[in-house]
């Protein structure tokens, strides 16, 4: 299946011939003295060689874009820029932030897109420029341009879904006192991983930029183009801004969580003390009770026994006197419960 997408050499910032193949375009561009622009899907490491052959891209360059799994960056070979971005989409149902990979290698007269994901869409691109041809007609640098600009403004809604899941965790967090404590922990630790992913993607795209712009002089790019770049670094600036602050926020909810959950359980550990000291109390006024009846049971035990020789048996004051000890012995041990305030 062959990779290639879209191809077509532009002169004057107009669309002139759309070649069938790799080697026509090659033709066309040098017959005409134009500018090709060549879009590559998931291509062959035969199709990436004769592009880099035909437009002698740099090995290490041409080894990466047949790699792929780069990092966000830009490097240049002589007149020839290598640059790698990152496009992003977030997949809201499974709070993920789903990452592609675009190579582009811009020339003095070429440019070559590899794709390595289905985002971004670079048809709305050429399709922008195409109506643009002013624009277009600035050069190589001009497509780098709209290619960067729709990378950055697809951050937007990844940055739209990252903040509503954030104030989704906030909420729960603070509104929510039944919500699953270790579902939210988790939660907010995937949330954090998508964000550090999200900024390693971005991040470096504020100093692309700046390079970019370092060199517009050295290179003749337009000063036009030049505020255009210094338009998407302005966006790019708000979006790592914003990565940033996400951040921020879900280590600081994931401290909050680790605080509430100790509170939680601190309050637990307090309900359950206050209800040991209560069940403890109760067993005191339960055992005091139990002794203070036990002591005319013992007397009375003592006097049931009905052996003959017992002094108090036949004694006239002998069932007094042992109503007075069952009576003084139970007030007596009540007194001491009560000193002990047991009861």
């Amino acid at each position: 299946m062959m990779a290639l997408i879209d191809n077509a050499v532009y002169v004057a910032g107009r669309r002139t011939q759309d070649p069938a193949n790799l080697n026509e375009t090659y033709e066309v561009m040098r017959d005409r003295g134009g500018m090709a622009w060549i879009g590559l899907y998931r291509p062959r490491a035969d199709e990436v060689r004769s592009i880099a052959d035909e437009f002698g891209l740099h090995p290490l360059a041409v080894e990466d874009a047949l790699t792929g799994h780069q990092r966000s960056k830009l490097e240049r070979y002589g007149d020839t820029l290598f640059v790698v971005l990152r496009p992003a989409r977030y997949l809201d149902a499974a709070e993920e932030v789903e990452f592609g990979e675009l190579h582009v290698f811009v020339g003095p007269d070429f440019v070559v897109t590899i794709r390595h994901a289905e985002a971004p869409n670079l048809g709305k691109v050429r399709r922008r420029l195409e109506a643009a041809p002013e624009l277009l007609a600035m050069g190589p640098e001009a497509v780098l341009y709209a290619v960067l600009d729709e990378v950055v403004d697809e951050y937007g809604p990844v940055i739209a879904g990252l903040e509503n899941d954030i104030d989704e965790i906030e909420d729960q967090l603070f509104g929510n006192a039944d919500a699953d404590v270790e579902s939210v922990s988790r939660r907010i630790y995937d949330l954090s991983r998508e964000v550090i992913d999200f900024q390693r993607a971005t991040q470096p795209l504020a100093g692309m930029l700046e390079a970019l712009r370092r060199g517009s002089d050295k290179y003749a790019v337009d000063l036009e183009l030049q505020r255009y770049l210094r338009d998407v670094l302005d966006h790019v600036l708000r979006i790592v801004e914003r990565a940033g602050a996400f951040r921020s926020i879900l280590e600081n909810a994931l401290n909050v969580q680790s605080t509430l959950v100790a509170q939680r359980q601190n309050d637990e550990m307090r309900r359950m003390s206050e209800l040991g000291l209560a069940q403890n109390e109760e067993v005191k006024r339960i055992s005091s009770w139990a002794a203070i009846l036990f002591a005319p049971t013992l007397i009375g035990t003592v006097y049931g026994m009905n052996f003959d020789h017992m002094p108090e048996l036949h004694w006239t004051y002998g069932y007094p006197f042992a109503l007075v000890m069952m009576l003084g012995l139970g007030f007596a041990l009540y007194g001491v419960f009560k000193f002990k305030r047991w009861l």
